[in-house]
Parts: C-alpha cells; sequence; structure tokens
C-alpha cells in the first residue's frame, strides 16, 4: 500500500486542516488512554500513596511546617498525628468512577508533554523556518514550568487546602466526612491550577511575539497583575493569608520572569527589523 503523501499545508483547505487536527487528537488521546490504562493498574500506588499522601500527618509538607514551627518554638497544628476527617463514599458507582477519571487525568498529567508537542506540530507548519528550530526548547521549556507547578500545587497547595479544611469546624456536632469526589476533586484543582499558571512565561513569550504585550504594558499594569495574582490564589487556596502568601510568592516571581523574556523577545524582533532594513 502507498505511503499516504504529507500534503503541503499552503495547499490545504479547511477540511484537510480539521482531518490533519483529527489526528493530532486521536493520537494525543491514544496516549492518554495508555497511561491511564498503567495508572488504572496501580490504583495502590495512585491512590493511597498520592493522593491520600496528604491527608497523613507524615507528608513531607506537614513535617517541614512543623520542624520550622518548633524551630521558632511555636506550637504548630501540623504536628499532630491525624487529620480530624474520613473520607466516606455514597454512591454503588462512586469508587469506580473515581477510579477511571483518577486514572484518565493522570493520563492527561502525565502524557502533557506529548500533548504539546501533538500541537506543537499542527501550529509549526504555519510558522517560520527559524521559529520551527525552537519548537524542541520550547516543549522541553513548557512541560517543566507544568510540571514544576504541578509539584508545587500537590506539594504546597493542595495540602494547605486540605489540612485547613479538613481541619475546620464549626461545632462538635457536626463531623466532617467529605465525599471521595469532593477531596480528590480538591487535590485536582489544586494540581492542574497551579501548573496551568506557572505557563505564565510561555504566554507571555508568544503574546509579546505577536505583539499584544511589551514589557512597558506587563510593568505598567503590575499592580493590576498583582490584585489578578491574589484573587486566583485566593480561589485555589483555603482561605487564610499564609497560604494565599506561599502561592503568589512564585507567581510573582513568575511575573517578573515574564518581563525579562518579554524585554527579550522585544530586542531580538528589534535587531531582526534592523537587519533586514540595512539589507535593503
Amino acid at each position: 500500500m502507498a505511503k499516504k503523501e504529507k500534503k503541503n499545508p499552503d495547499e490545504m483547505s479547511f477540511l484537510d486542516h480539521l482531518e490533519e487536527l483529527r489526528w493530532h487528537l486521536m493520537r494525543s488521546t491514544l496516549v492518554v488512554i495508555i497511561i491511564a490504562c498503567f495508572a488504572f493498574i496501580f490504583k495502590s500506588f495512585i491512590f493511597d500513596t498520592i493522593l491520600f499522601g496528604p491527608k497523613n500527618m507524615d507528608f513531607p509538607t506537614y513535617q517541614l511546617f512543623c520542624n520550622i514551627g518548633k524551630f521558632f518554638g511555636v506550637d504548630s497544628e501540623f504536628c499532630g498525628t491525624e487529620l480530624p476527617f474520613t473520607i466516606q463514599n455514597r454512591l454503588m458507582s462512586g469508587l469506580f468512577s473515581a477510579h477511571i477519571w483518577t486514572s484518565i487525568w493522570t493520563g492527561v498529567i502525565l502524557g502533557f508533554p506529548y500533548i504539546l508537542w501533538e500541537l506543537w506540530r499542527f501550529i509549526s507548519p504555519g510558522l517560520y523556518e527559524n521559529e520551527r528550530k525552537h519548537s524542541r526548547g520550547f516543549i522541553i521549556t513548557a512541560s517543566g514550568l507544568f510540571f514544576l507547578g504541578v509539584l508545587f500545587g500537590y506539594y504546597v497547595v493542595a495540602p494547605l487546602s486540605i489540612n485547613f479544611l479538613g481541619s475546620y469546624n464549626v461545632s462538635d456536632q457536626v463531623h466532617n466526612q467529605p465525599e471521595l469526589s469532593s477531596y480528590i476533586g480538591t487535590v485536582r484543582s489544586s494540581v492542574l491550577a497551579c501548573g496551568i499558571m506557572f505557563e505564565l512565561p510561555i504566554v507571555i513569550f508568544f503574546l509579546t511575539k505577536v505583539g499584544l504585550v511589551t514589557p512597558e504594558i506587563l510593568k505598567k499594569y503590575r499592580k493590576i497583575a498583582l490584585v489578578i495574582i491574589l484573587i486566583l490564589s485566593a480561589i485555589i487556596t483555603p482561605p487564610d493569608v499564609t497560604s494565599q502568601i506561599i502561592v503568589c510568592i512564585p507567581v510573582l516571581v513568575l511575573y517578573q520572569v515574564s518581563i525579562f523574556i518579554s524585554k527579550m523577545v522585544v530586542k531580538k524582533e528589534a535587531k531582526k527589523e534592523k537587519e533586514r532594513n540595512n539589507a535593503k
């Protein structure tokens, strides 16, 4: 059977582009399913070690804050033996459904670099040759920032949220017994939100490339950006000042890094424009 020739992007119709996108999506979905199957098999590790890790007081984050409190001679709630809540399931299909969806989300998170690569393969034909050369660096950087955000969400945001919300009490007559889906949702939203937020430098890079953002704009609206970051931090963290500050610090650092990246892009584009003018 003859091998299908790849069409020239300039000669492809709208339906051809849709067909191309379909194959990229299908390959990405296949990779997610394969990873999800492995996650489904190793359910004990995924649930007992990963998901329920922040529920145990021997979690590294709790130990770290406990040691910090002891160093300063302050009694810390992170030094307890266990969190005062139990996770329950009330639906007949709840456990199986949680198992399936947790496996799928594991596939999405771990398969992020490949999904990003397929997305890049789809949009790269519309870019210049010199821009396509940086694809590998883009994928590695974007994936690295995403996983850095995932780790930050898992080891900082998720345990702080679980510790605060799980320990919160309004009356001794009310027992805190959250649903399994609610607990998993808290961990998942913390991890994914931080993973997406850590992509800020990549977003600023492309917005600067297309001329929508400049270093001057980023500096001018820095105070507004700070307010937005505080709002986002309040959404993904429990309503206490300490947790919001802990989340704000790395995002503010990323914002400053984004300003530096924007400056570099603008200088590079100005240099290219100067070279083109000199060549005329």
